[in-house]
Protein backbone atom coordinates (compact mmCIF):
# COMPACT_ATOMS: atom_id res chain seq x y z
CA UNK A 1 0.00 0.00 0.00
CA UNK A 2 1.12 3.37 -1.10
CA UNK A 3 2.53 6.16 1.54
CA UNK A 4 -0.47 8.87 1.99
CA UNK A 5 0.60 11.87 0.66
CA UNK A 6 0.14 15.15 3.48
CA UNK A 7 -2.66 16.19 1.32
CA UNK A 8 -4.14 12.78 1.91
CA UNK A 9 -3.77 13.19 5.89
CA UNK A 10 -4.89 16.80 6.00
CA UNK A 11 -8.21 15.99 4.50
CA UNK A 12 -8.64 12.64 6.37
CA UNK A 13 -10.71 13.69 9.43
CA UNK A 14 -11.82 10.35 10.19
CA UNK A 15 -14.09 10.59 13.04
CA UNK A 16 -12.61 14.23 14.63
CA UNK A 17 -13.57 16.59 15.42
CA UNK A 18 -14.54 15.05 18.99
CA UNK A 19 -14.33 15.56 22.57
CA UNK A 20 -12.89 13.28 25.10
CA UNK A 21 -13.45 13.93 28.76
CA UNK A 22 -9.89 13.46 30.94
CA UNK A 23 -10.99 12.73 34.46
CA UNK A 24 -8.80 13.60 37.26
CA UNK A 25 -7.72 10.26 38.09
CA UNK A 26 -6.37 9.73 34.41
CA UNK A 27 -2.71 9.71 33.87
CA UNK A 28 -2.92 12.44 30.87
CA UNK A 29 -4.80 14.78 33.48
CA UNK A 30 -1.43 15.11 35.27
CA UNK A 31 0.28 16.37 32.53
CA UNK A 32 -2.55 18.38 30.20
CA UNK A 33 -5.25 19.13 32.79
CA UNK A 34 -8.50 17.41 33.41
CA UNK A 35 -11.87 18.12 31.44
CA UNK A 36 -13.55 18.21 28.23
CA UNK A 37 -10.48 18.01 25.47
CA UNK A 38 -10.79 18.37 21.95
CA UNK A 39 -9.07 16.63 19.21
CA UNK A 40 -9.51 18.84 16.05
CA UNK A 41 -9.30 17.29 12.61
CA UNK A 42 -6.19 18.54 10.61
CA UNK A 43 -7.98 20.67 8.51
CA UNK A 44 -9.71 22.95 11.31
CA UNK A 45 -5.92 23.79 11.78
CA UNK A 46 -5.25 24.67 8.35
CA UNK A 47 -8.22 26.91 7.83
CA UNK A 48 -7.07 28.78 11.56
CA UNK A 49 -3.37 29.07 9.73
CA UNK A 50 -4.74 30.40 6.34
CA UNK A 51 -6.32 33.84 8.29
CA UNK A 52 -2.52 35.07 9.21
CA UNK A 53 -2.00 37.81 7.34
CA UNK A 54 1.56 39.07 6.14
CA UNK A 55 3.46 40.52 9.06
CA UNK A 56 1.59 38.61 11.62
CA UNK A 57 1.90 35.50 13.73
CA UNK A 58 0.48 33.20 16.06
CA UNK A 59 1.37 30.20 18.21
CA UNK A 60 0.26 26.89 18.59
CA UNK A 61 -1.30 27.60 21.72
CA UNK A 62 -3.07 30.00 20.75
CA UNK A 63 -4.92 28.51 18.10
CA UNK A 64 -5.57 25.65 20.05
CA UNK A 65 -6.93 27.73 22.61
CA UNK A 66 -9.36 28.77 19.26
CA UNK A 67 -10.40 25.68 18.36
CA UNK A 68 -10.99 24.52 22.04
CA UNK A 69 -13.66 27.66 22.63
CA UNK A 70 -14.78 26.82 18.95
CA UNK A 71 -16.06 23.46 19.84
CA UNK A 72 -16.64 24.18 23.82
CA UNK A 73 -13.51 22.26 25.19
CA UNK A 74 -11.21 23.11 28.39
CA UNK A 75 -8.37 22.69 25.90
CA UNK A 76 -7.06 20.65 22.92
CA UNK A 77 -4.62 17.90 23.14
CA UNK A 78 -1.03 19.17 22.29
CA UNK A 79 0.29 16.18 20.57
CA UNK A 80 -2.45 15.74 17.87
CA UNK A 81 -1.93 19.40 17.19
CA UNK A 82 1.55 19.37 16.95
CA UNK A 83 1.17 16.36 14.67
CA UNK A 84 -1.24 18.04 12.29
CA UNK A 85 -0.06 21.58 12.40
CA UNK A 86 3.11 19.74 10.89
CA UNK A 87 1.01 18.23 8.32
CA UNK A 88 -0.40 21.29 7.62
CA UNK A 89 3.07 22.55 6.74
CA UNK A 90 3.89 19.87 4.55
CA UNK A 91 0.58 19.68 2.55
CA UNK A 92 0.89 23.40 1.87
CA UNK A 93 4.88 22.81 0.30
CA UNK A 94 3.67 19.53 -1.31
CA UNK A 95 0.62 21.78 -3.37
CA UNK A 96 3.61 24.45 -3.81
CA UNK A 97 5.60 21.93 -5.52
CA UNK A 98 2.85 20.95 -7.73
CA UNK A 99 2.60 24.46 -8.49
CA UNK A 100 -0.64 25.53 -7.04
CA UNK A 101 -1.43 28.51 -5.66
CA UNK A 102 -3.40 27.24 -2.66
CA UNK A 103 -0.82 27.82 -0.18
CA UNK A 104 -0.90 27.34 3.66
CA UNK A 105 1.34 30.41 5.41
CA UNK A 106 2.54 27.79 7.68
CA UNK A 107 5.87 29.89 8.78
CA UNK A 108 3.77 32.01 9.99
CA UNK A 109 2.66 29.72 13.19
CA UNK A 110 5.35 29.25 15.79
CA UNK A 111 6.22 26.80 19.02
CA UNK A 112 4.46 28.16 22.57
CA UNK A 113 7.18 30.46 22.92
CA UNK A 114 8.12 32.09 19.79
CA UNK A 115 10.20 29.09 18.90
CA UNK A 116 10.88 28.42 14.98
CA UNK A 117 9.75 24.61 14.25
CA UNK A 118 12.57 22.42 13.24
CA UNK A 119 9.62 19.82 11.39
CA UNK A 120 8.39 22.42 8.95
CA UNK A 121 9.71 21.96 5.76
CA UNK A 122 13.42 21.97 4.78
CA UNK A 123 13.93 23.01 8.61
CA UNK A 124 14.78 25.98 10.36
CA UNK A 125 16.93 27.59 7.82
CA UNK A 126 13.57 27.66 5.76
CA UNK A 127 11.75 28.79 8.38
CA UNK A 128 13.99 31.29 9.54
CA UNK A 129 14.14 32.85 5.81
CA UNK A 130 10.58 32.85 5.23
CA UNK A 131 9.90 34.54 8.27
CA UNK A 132 13.29 37.17 7.62
CA UNK A 133 11.87 37.84 4.41
CA UNK A 134 8.29 38.94 5.77
CA UNK A 135 10.11 41.70 8.30
CA UNK A 136 10.61 39.31 11.36
CA UNK A 137 13.96 38.97 13.10
CA UNK A 138 14.91 35.95 14.47
CA UNK A 139 17.56 35.23 17.20
CA UNK A 140 19.33 32.61 18.42
CA UNK A 141 19.54 30.77 22.11
CA UNK A 142 21.95 27.97 22.34
CA UNK A 143 20.73 25.69 19.69
CA UNK A 144 17.21 27.07 18.71
CA UNK A 145 16.04 30.13 17.49
CA UNK A 146 12.79 32.44 18.32
CA UNK A 147 11.10 35.46 16.61
CA UNK A 148 12.26 38.47 18.64
CA UNK A 149 9.34 40.58 20.06
CA UNK A 150 6.94 37.86 18.44
CA UNK A 151 4.32 38.56 21.01
CA UNK A 152 4.17 42.30 19.01
CA UNK A 153 3.16 40.63 15.88
CA UNK A 154 0.63 37.60 16.80
CA UNK A 155 -2.43 38.19 15.15
CA UNK A 156 -5.63 37.70 17.21
CA UNK A 157 -7.93 34.84 16.59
Amino acid sequence: MAKKSFNEKLYNSKDLPKIEYIGYDNKMAKRFGAGNMLIAAPIEYDEVMKQIPKGKLVTSDKIRAFLARKHGADFTCQLTAGIFINIVAHASREREKAGSSDITPYWRTLKKTGELNEKYPEGIDQHKFLLEIEGHEIIQKGKRYFVKDYEKAQHEL
